[in-house]
């Protein structure tokens, strides 16, 4: 059974759909959520799912980032993870950290990546005139958003839509593909998976 650490900074509601979706005859199970945020609505959710949790605060380690992340990596390795999952993390990685975790780490992304790396996506998507927009799940190397591409789920950009009605209906769509795509990494898959 492979285990699974997932971080969040925020609500969770990714962690959920990864975590709900690891029961069964799932090959993996949820080993850790950690925030770098100690008040992050998610923490509370994954202690209701009987999920062990832990809390790295940035914040004291102002600009040191190594500092930081090798107080995460001394927390993460305490769990034994097979795989980090990236969920609303929102903080940005140093090589040092991405490479003690190569080949073993996820993040999803809000946009059809390549196209509109970093933050603002929905709005960038519209503005672009673009037809459709959606999330992409990727493996995590140095390059910000740019790893190979596991996964996308595609929507429809409607007219008139804003960025906060574009987020409402591509989030639906993140965890149906976060856990979908993490289901089959966990198994050795690394083929591109298409929802729409």
């Amino acid at each position: 059974m492979k285990r699974v650490a997932i971080l969040i900074s925020g609500g969770g509601s990714n962690m959920v759909s990864l975590a709900q979706s690891m029961t069964g005859a799932h090959p993996a199970r949820p080993c850790l959520v950690l925030s770098n945020v100690a008040g992050a609505g998610g923490l509370a959710k994954a202690e209701a799912l009987g999920i062990d949790t832990a809390v790295v605060p940035h914040k004291p380690f102002g600009k040191d980032r190594a500092a930081f992340e090798a107080a995460l990596i001394e927390v993460i390795d305490a769990a034994a993870p097979d795989v980090i999952a990236l969920a609303g993390f929102m903080r940005i990685l140093t090589p040092v950290f991405i490479n003690h975790y190569a080949g073993r780490m996820l993040n999803i992304h809000p946009s059809l990546l390549p196209k509109y790396k970093g933050l603002h996506t929905h709005l960038r998507a519209i503005e672009a005139g673009d037809a459709q927009a959606g999330c992409s799940v990727h493996e995590v190397t140095a390059e910000l958003d740019g790893g190979p591409i596991l996964g996308q789920g595609r929507v429809a950009i409607e007219a008139g839509d804003t960025a906060e009605a574009l987020a409402a209906r591509v989030l639906p769509m993140e965890h149906r593909l976060y856990p979908a795509v993490l289901e089959r990494f966990v198994q050795g898959n690394r083929e591109m998976l298409l929802l729409d």
